[in-house]
């Protein structure tokens, strides 16, 4: 603005010395008010209005290329933005695959195979690598892989203890083993179902740790609470069978108390009444205890706590159930008088 009153100025002091008044007649009807406001108080030569109408020209030029630049940057942003979720899904998805892959050879590969070991220590290491990461699609790449070897695996232990010497992909390895053994003239290896339940059981155990320091328990608590016919199975299966999935009902009831994870009430509920009786006729390990004396008072305790939490109607059924066994079996675990007393003072108070 400084700039233009001073061009003014010295257009004036031009004019009054040499006046130039015939230009006026060449003024374009596109020139700027002010260019039309400085020949109305007096213009010097050409070569002043030339370089005026040059000056404002490359002026108004460059602030339509920032304009542009400007726009194409905030069209080139939103773009971006837009194909950062494609993008990241695209660099996330090789880690996905190797991810599952590996989780799903863990099934196949014999526990005495050293290939076992180098198997489980890449998924590990995959896995850690994601975590530590902090990226949130690689923190979901865990989370899907795990999920889906946790459903895997669980319905191969349940077809392991219902179907002993089955066919299928979970004992493919043992039942190569006792091919051989029988074409060879040797002995059968009665108990080669139960050491591939056995060996997925161990395994399921290992990826419900896994779900759990990567926060994700909730997809194992959520298809634990299902699991109606391996709950009906274990009764009946292998004791290092039934203690490891007696590991697994006490972790993931333990976790269902304080602020670890949220979970619905259904899935609480099915956990309780589908998983308590299993640890009143189980037995705790033939040469070590699965559960220690200090893990089965914070299990009860969890338990304590979860039923307490569950409507009136599900705290009955729940308790009824675990009154019926536990009058029946030898354990003195787990013992829910506390929340039994506390229902039936409740029932009292409902009915007054």
């Amino acid at each position: 603005m400084l700039m233009a009153w001073v061009t003014v100025w010295v257009l004036r002091v031009l004019m009054d010395h040499f006046p130039c008044y015939d230009l006026l007649s060449k003024l374009s009807s596109s020139w700027s008010p002010l260019i039309r406001r400085i020949f109305l108080l007096g213009t010097p030569t050409r070569l002043i209005i030339n370089s005026i109408i040059t000056s404002a020209t490359f002026f108004d030029l460059l602030l339509r290329d920032d304009l542009m630049d400007l726009q194409l940057r905030l069209s080139v942003g939103r773009s971006r933005i837009i194909q950062y979720s494609f993008i990241d899904k695209l660099i996330c998805a090789p880690f996905s695959l190797r991810a599952e892959e590996i989780l799903a050879l863990l099934n196949n590969i014999p526990a005495t195979s050293r290939k076992y070991q180098f198997a489980m220590a890449m998924a590990d290491k995959i896995m850690d690598g994601n975590f530590r990461d902090g990226h949130a699609e690689l923190i979901q790449v865990n989370r899907t892989a795990l999920s889906s070897a946790f459903e895997r695996t669980l319905s191969l232990l349940s077809r392991s203890i219902q179907q002993p010497h089955a066919s299928d992909d979970s004992g493919a390895w043992t039942s190569r083993l006792d091919k051989r053994q029988q074409l060879s003239g040797g002995v059968v290896y009665e108990g080669a179902d139960d050491v591939v339940a056995e060996k997925l059981a161990q395994e399921l155990l290992w990826i419900t740790n896994k779900l759990r320091a990567y926060g994700a328990v909730d997809e194992a608590m959520m298809q634990w609470s299902f699991a109606s016919a391996l709950a009906s199975l274990a009764f009946s299966a292998n004791p290092r069978v039934q203690g490891y999935i007696v590991k697994i009902s006490a972790i993931l009831i333990g976790d269902l108390v304080g602020n670890k994870v949220e979970v619905s009430t259904e899935v609480k509920f099915r956990l309780l009444v589908l998983w308590i009786p299993l640890f009143c006729y189980a037995n705790n390990g033939l040469s070590y205890p699965f559960l220690t004396s200090f893990e089965k008072i914070e299990v009860e305790r969890a338990m304590d706590e979860a039923i307490s939490t569950l409507p009136p109607m599900d705290q009955e059924v729940i308790l009824i159930n675990w009154l019926q066994d536990f009058t029946m079996c030898a354990s003195d675990w787990p013992n829910l008088q506390v929340s039994y007393d506390r229902w039936c003072g409740g029932t009292r108070l409902l009915a007054q």
